[in-house]
């Protein structure tokens, strides 16, 4: 039975960042936080690394001298994807106001905790933001986004093979995923399943007229085919744009996003069958995070890490101004320990907890009264 177990406050404040778990940490690379200057500076991209044990951020401290163009450190950025392999994490693509977008491959190593910037061969994909990455052993692929330079929506698939360093363009057959950003795509052994994004109704041509699916399709790598998933459920979430999506013990699950032709932003979860081809909405109990789009999910065994993203001041939100940034925290638990729903338990049920021993005590004071352990981090240590 799954959990809403922990809500943290007190961590960074990120919004359209990227981020990966390696080992039994979490590195959460670039976003903004409103308010924030892109147009008049350019910084390095920052790097905050959650200790999963501890549930405490730190900020790698900032690089003595930085050289945007020749560097190895990435400029600071949102709408990027980040995938790991081998201990480190491979950053790809993404913009900022001042900047624009970006095509360079940066690798951060999650042991040493230094970037670098590897060389790289082959048919290199245009600059983009609001693009997925997925790997599948030691390859990368990439699907979709909004090329700047040219100026229009992607359906491309470019893979990046780590064993030689080398892009190539991946010529698909079927009916291809329909241009879009900001979806959402998730490796399951050869098969890549797309959900969401914002399309839009000129195609690959940005008219602002928007369209929010809520199919799924399908990429099988390994033969370089597109397929469109018949779905046999009644239930379906509805179509949307930065969402998380994350693949946990056979199903494929959604968390929140936004609509922009209702104005809603969602803080619901639903689970893909692929075997099935079914949809369920799964209720979770426990104190949710609050509906938002631009977050991150990262997963460690049987805990799912959400943090940061925006949400509205009001629903609906009439324009960006409208919006909170998050510093949160959550994790949602497939498999809650004994003492976990012990914990949880005396809090709903307000029960006695004097007969216990002091460090039980200890630890239910902890948390509070909305039914999830619950604490303020230190984003320094």
């Amino acid at each position: 039975m799954p959990l809403w177990t922990i809500h943290l406050e007190g961590g960074p404040r990120r919004v359209n960042h990227a981020a990966v778990a390696i080992r039994d940490y979490i590195f959460s690379f670039g976003g903004y936080c409103t308010g924030e200057d892109y147009e008049e500076t350019t910084r390095p991209m920052d790097v905050h690394i959650l200790d999963t044990l501890s549930l405490r951020w730190r900020l790698l401290p900032a690089p003595d001298s930085y050289d945007k163009k020749n560097g190895d450190i990435p400029y600071q950025r949102y709408g990027h994807t980040a995938v790991s392999l081998d201990d480190c994490a491979y950053i790809w693509g993404g913009r900022n106001d001042k900047d624009g977008a970006c095509n360079i491959l940066y690798c951060f190593n999650g042991v040493l905790l230094e970037w670098s910037k590897p060389e790289v061969h082959g048919c290199i994909p245009g600059a983009r933001d609001g693009h997925s990455a997925c790997r599948n052993e030691n390859k990368m692929f990439i699907f979709g986004g909004f090329e700047e330079e040219i100026d229009r929506f992607s359906n491309e698939v470019y893979v990046l093979d780590f064993n030689t360093m080398t892009w190539s363009y991946v010529k698909t057959y079927g009916t291809p995923a329909r241009w879009r950003d900001f979806h959402t795509a998730v490796n399951v052994g050869c098969k890549m399943y797309i959900f969401g994004g914002r399309s839009d109704e000129g195609g690959d041509i940005f008219t602002n007229h928007e369209i929010y699916s809520n199919k799924v399709h399908m990429l099988d790598t390994s033969t370089s085919t597109w397929s469109e998933l018949s779905i046999t459920s009644s239930i379906v979430p509805s179509g949307r744009r930065s969402h998380s999506a994350f693949y946990y013990d056979g199903l494929m699950y959604i968390f929140g996003g936004y609509n922009g032709i209702y104005d809603q932003h969602y803080n619901d979860v639903f689970a893909l069958d692929p075997v099935r081809m079914a949809w369920r909405e799964v209720k979770i109990k426990g104190n949710q995070p609050c509906p938002r789009r631009r977050q991150c999910c990262c997963v460690i065994g049987s805990c799912v890490f959400l943090f940061g993203g925006t949400s509205p001041k009001d629903q609906p939100a009439r324009n960006e101004t409208d919006l909170i940034d998050h510093s949160d925290l959550y994790v949602l638990d497939f498999s809650p320990s004994l003492k976990t729903l012990c914990n949880l338990a005396v809090l709903e049920y307000k029960l006695d907890t004097k007969c216990l021993p002091m460090s039980l005590r200890w630890d239910l004071s902890a948390m509070t009264t909305n039914n999830t352990i619950s604490r303020s981090c230190n984003t320094n240590g």
